[in-house]
């Protein structure tokens, strides 16, 4: 498993290098990039939201290349800034909320991600994010405003030549289905994966519609190993929590059924799905091989339940240096780790290039 995920890391820095070395004018390798989903890939929509779910106040974003904080659930970047670098991006697509996102900005993609939304709309209503289906709203908007600029012709290019990368399902679980009485009670882990299924194909299809043909979803993480949920539902041990993983894996196989049935259903349609939970958990079980210390504990505060409002300035504890942390939080990988799976994404997501 370590030589497997190795030689995977390897891959992907040696097919980088060739990406980038036929990049003759140096432009980015697909034409735009946009991406939805939740607070794993929020950069910045939740900061104007009347909602609990923010990360735009210190310690978020001290390693940032700003060194403040943006909105993201991190230390530094994010998993998806790292791909929008490995595409050739010179820039990060805007937070679709924020100013940054108008004009000639948009004409990179742009991001509708919210912490704390998911595939089921109740996650979204739970916490005042921005569901799926309303970021799908903007993208329409989106759309318009980028057609309006480019034309008709140019604008579809870039719709169905860009990549579309869509990271949802932890917060439907760990932020709904296991702390709400009225959904665990009413749907088994199993059935509920289903409703979730339906939100996914509805989100594809919806896009497939608005000339979209490249499009990449994240998998769930091994939801068991978040520091956040061994302290939540770990009873007390501090071990990964077997049930939750379980379950994690559970949803990712019917992600991958759904996914290669909507790829045979909609013939021309580029859909992959983005394992993380392997590279995550191979960080998790064999940290000092992949250049970590420390998987229990995150970075920020006591490192075992602290996200969000709870991860602040005097949060006691935070570690000085996150390079040796897989997670900045309780929920959220750290810079370091987002690395690491972003080389994953590169070699998962080669079908999305050519």
């Amino acid at each position: 498993m370590k030589m497997v995920f190795a030689k995977s890391v390897l891959f992907s820095s040696i097919l980088l290098v060739v990406l980038v070395s036929q990049q003759s004018k140096a432009e980015p390798l697909v034409p735009i990039l946009c991406i939805f989903g939740d607070s794993v890939a929020d950069t910045g929509n939740n900061n104007g939201l009347y909602t609990i779910i923010k990360a735009n106040f210190p310690p978020y974003g001290r390693d940032f290349v700003t060194h403040t904080p943006t909105g993201r659930f991190c230390n530094g970047k994010i998993a998806t800034d790292f791909t929008a670098e490995n595409l050739g991006f010179s820039a990060y697509p805007p937070s679709y909320l924020t100013q940054a996102a108008q004009g000639k900005n948009l004409l990179i993609g742009a991001n509708f991600a919210s912490a704390g939304s998911g595939y089921s709309e109740r996650t979204a209503n739970l916490y005042r994010a921005i569901s799926l289906t309303q970021q799908l709203g903007y993208y329409k908007e989106y759309q318009s405003k980028v057609t309006k600029m480019v034309g008709s012709e140019r604008a579809n290019k870039m719709f169905s030549g860009g990549i579309h990368i869509l990271s949802a399902g932890a917060s439907d679980y760990i932020q709904n289905y296991y702390i709400n009485p009225y959904v665990y009670r009413q749907y088994s882990p199993d059935q509920y994966a289903d409703l979730l299924m339906t939100s996914f194909t509805n989100f594809v299809q919806t896009l497939y519609g608005l000339g979209v043909r490249r499009i990449g979803v994240t998998s769930l993480p091994p939801m068991g190993c978040l520091p956040a949920a061994i302290t939540l539902f770990g009873g007390g041990s501090n071990e990964c929590v077997a049930r939750l993983n379980k379950d994690a894996e559970s949803f990712n196989t019917k992600l991958n059924g759904m996914a290669q049935s909507l790829q045979t259903k909609l013939t021309d349609l580029k859909l992959v799905v983005f394992d993380i939970y392997r590279p995550l958990l191979e960080m998790i079980a064999h940290p000092i091989e992949n250049g970590f210390f420390e998987t229990r504990k995150a970075c920020c505060g006591t490192g075992t339940i602290e996200t969000s409002l709870l991860c602040n300035e005097r949060s006691v504890g935070t570690c000085s240096n996150a390079t040796q942390y897989v997670f900045w939080d309780g929920f959220h990988p750290s810079e370091a780790a987002n690395s690491v799976l972003a080389g994953a994404l590169l070699t998962q997501g080669f079908p999305l290039i050519g």
